[in-house]
């Protein structure tokens, strides 16, 4: 697959591009994504009962060369394989192309059973990963509440500097105080907030999964989910004051690198 969408190329000799149009609807009707290429090479080899020159070809044939060598008498008579080779050049077109379009459904249809078998494959890849990443989400939940309340310790340590700096230099005002209380709370609050990133990786994980599990037409929607995972994750890594949580968050990222990798190949 390897492609967002639907990219058809197809190599038809110029006797079967009429063919076109309804090779394009077979593969358009059957594939909604990846880059496919069909390539149509007729075995022009004379052989078994397909080269057999049919009777009224036979009969055509006799009079184009009665009337060609009434034309020119020096004209000498086509040979066998002259005779068959022109048959099957002049055999009826409807018969060539309702051949050319049965092969074309063999080859859809096998390739269709090779993508559900290598989809199930995919499957359990991306279930397997999705389980790691729920399993370093809850190696991060105990940590949170850790970090936080080491955060506050800090917190607290540095405002008691505050008041200690402002107890020495009777110029701080009592509003200067307050207004560094409240810029330390600020960037307390949001170095700490980490628990709404990993409630929203569990609920992409989530759909994930009942995704996964639905089957159908799930590239596009999983390629999104995966950009989610990533921000999350992200995330959790700038955030985090934790050595940690950054290294859970590195893990995350690996393992959602993994996940885009073979999600590029789901239709």
């Amino acid at each position: 697959m390897n492609s967002r969408f639907l990219d058809l190329a197809l190599r038809l000799p110029d006797e079967f591009r009429a063919l076109e149009p309804a090779l394009r609807e077979l593969l358009t009707r059957t594939f909604k994504r990846g880059k496919i290429e069909l390539r149509l090479n007729p075995d022009r080899a004379p052989d078994a009962a397909a080269a057999l020159p049919q009777p009224e070809q036979l009969v055509r044939l006799a009079a184009l060369q009665v009337a060609v060598r009434s034309q020119l008498r020096d004209a000498e008579l086509m040979s066998v394989h002259e005779v068959l080779q022109w048959c099957r050049s002049t055999a009826p077109v409807a018969v060539l192309d309702e051949a050319a379009l049965a092969a074309a459904r063999v080859c859809v249809e096998r390739l269709g059973e090779a993508r559900a078998r290598e989809g199930d494959r995919l499957v359990a890849i991306l279930m397997e990963r999705v389980e790691h990443l729920r399993g370093l989400a809850a190696q991060a939940a105990p940590l949170v509440p850790q970090v936080v309340a080491r955060q506050q310790q800090r917190f607290l340590e540095r405002w008691n500097e505050a008041l200690a700096t402002a107890g020495a230099n009777q110029s701080v005002s009592a509003q200067s105080l307050t207004e560094r209380a409240m810029s330390e709370a600020a960037a307390f609050a949001i170095r700490i907030d980490v628990a709404e990133e990993l409630g929203r990786l569990g609920a992409h994980l989530d759909e994930i999964t009942r995704l996964l599990r639905k089957g159908g037409e799930l590239g596009k929607r999983l390629d999104f989910l995966i950009q989610e995972l990533h921000r999350e994750a992200n995330t959790l890594g700038s955030k985090s004051a934790a050595l940690e949580l950054t290294q859970i968050s590195v893990e995350m990222k690996v393992a959602i690198e993994q996940m885009r990798e073979q999600v590029q190949n789901i239709e």
